[in-house]
């Protein structure tokens, strides 16, 4: 038993959410790293343009939570990769659009089914009951949480 004095790590909320996102995301990079060599950074990078389409790297650092330098970093990568073009938007030439190229749209859309299975698999470990318990909760702590 515990006193308010003390803190059980185990038992507090940010840290359990904290601990099982970095264990699932753990084992969902093991699916996109063995089929494409990606990062986590390079993922998202990759996931985000491919649901968005045309995106600056600011609009994708802002969508999947990552920092600036993740973002450029794994903008770098996919280009060289040429996965991704950049080009210069017309408007203000500081900015860069980016855009997946056909290459790296045919490995977003071949790794779209991994996603949703790998989802499919989390969830059926659950009861119907628990998952929209989950899917509940997880909406509630986003919009009390989250700002935009």
């Amino acid at each position: 038993m515990t006193d308010r004095t003390t803190l059980a790590l185990e038992d507090f909320l940010p840290y359990r959410l904290t601990r099982l996102t970095d264990a699932i995301s753990r084992d969902f990079s093991q699916a996109y790293r063995a089929r494409l060599g990606l990062t986590r950074p390079e993922w998202r990078t990759l996931a985000t343009i491919g649901q968005f389409g045309t995106m600056t790297a600011t609009e994708v650092g802002a969508h999947s939570s990552m920092h600036k330098t993740k973002v450029s970093r794994a903008v770098a990568s996919l280009e060289t990769r040429r996965w991704l073009v950049r080009t210069p938007d017309p408007q203000d030439r500081r900015v860069e659009r980016l855009t997946l190229s056909k290459t790296g749209q045919k490995a977003y859309e071949d790794m779209v089914p991994v996603a949703r299975s790998f989802e499919t698999g989390l969830l059926e470990r659950m009861t119907l009951e628990e998952r929209a318990a989950l899917l509940a909760g997880l909406a509630a702590l986003e919009r009390t949480t989250l700002t935009e």
